[in-house]
């Protein structure tokens, strides 16, 4: 690994690691720092701009998407639940399941996730093997408090939920499914109060070019989403309309977020295939200079 801040054309790599499948960086404020995971390899991964200095923790399992607690730490979704996940001094991830995930079939975990403006944290699920095409992936909030916490099912018959979103004001919610079958978004009206999207509707059909992974809001309210297997990140108008697109120098980016102190960077993780080159880029994290600003994450409400 170096950390060194090199220059890869218009995107520059922050961190040179072989991530598996590099997912949901979420930048933490307080810490002014990247965290993100490496789903197979169920890795916590932090990165400080500030001193260049990169940690990880190891969990016991695939982990596929977390965010912040305001007490510290973070929760997950991992294979087989929802954990709250504490890093530790010897490069462990302490995990204490909140609760188990009702999965339909042996064989699944959980994929993308993020909180709703409120707090609330939603995840989907999908078989881990995307070669066995299976619409038994679902969209989960998690609900409740404390002794309460409990998972609501909102959709079923997904393939591989991702792109999750929300607008701004909390009022639009967004989320693809981007298997090879699918690769569809769409939008949804959302009840802030009730926690509810309601109105489905198609956002787009298919991306400009590549397949969709996950995806960022800005403050303007564009949806920036990566374009797999096209080594492109994508940014749509709130109508749906492609406003532009910025390449990385890899194929497979995976998903994106907003940080830096101003938030006007977007980070962009990435997918390593066991067939790379030796020397490639791919599984690494890259910055690009989007020319708007990104909206802070929420933290997550559990307590």
């Amino acid at each position: 690994m170096r950390r060194a801040t090199s220059s890869a054309g218009k995107a520059e790599v922050v961190v040179q690691l072989r991530n598996q499948t590099g997912e949901s960086p979420v930048w933490h404020a307080g810490e002014q720092a990247l965290y993100w995971v490496d789903i197979p390899a169920g890795i916590l991964h932090r990165w400080r701009p500030g001193d260049q200095q990169h940690a990880s923790w190891r969990a016991g399992q695939q982990l596929s998407c977390i965010a912040a607690l305001p007490s510290g730490g973070w929760v997950g979704g991992m294979e087989d639940g929802i954990y709250r996940l504490t890093p530790g001094p010897d490069q462990t991830l302490a995990a204490e399941r909140l609760v188990k995930a009702p999965h339909a079939r042996a064989g699944m975990r959980f994929n993308d996730g993020r909180c709703d403006r409120q707090g609330r944290f939603w995840a989907g699920t999908m078989l881990s093997d995307m070669s066995q095409p299976a619409a038994v992936g679902a969209l989960y909030r998690l609900a409740g408090r404390d002794a309460d916490l409990r998972l609501e099912q909102v959709f079923d018959g997904m393939l591989v939920p991702n792109g999750l979103a929300f607008s701004p004001d909390g009022r639009t919610m967004y989320l693809s499914d981007s298997h090879p079958q699918q690769q569809r978004v769409w939008a949804f009206d959302y009840d802030i109060e009730q926690g509810m999207p309601r109105n489905r509707r198609l956002f787009i059909e298919a991306l400009a070019a590549g397949r969709p992974d996950g995806a960022a809001i800005d403050a303007e309210g564009c949806y920036w989403i990566c374009g797999n297997d096209a080594g492109l990140v994508h940014r749509y108008t709130p109508e749906g309309r492609l406003d532009r697109s910025m390449r990385v120098p890899v194929a497979k980016p995976a998903m994106c977020a907003f940080g830096g102190k101003d938030l006007d960077t977007l980070f962009v993780t990435s997918i390593r295939l066991p067939d790379a080159a030796p020397h490639s880029l791919d599984g690494a994290v890259f910055a690009l200079n989007p020319g708007v600003c990104g909206i802070a994450e929420s933290a997550c409400i559990i307590s």
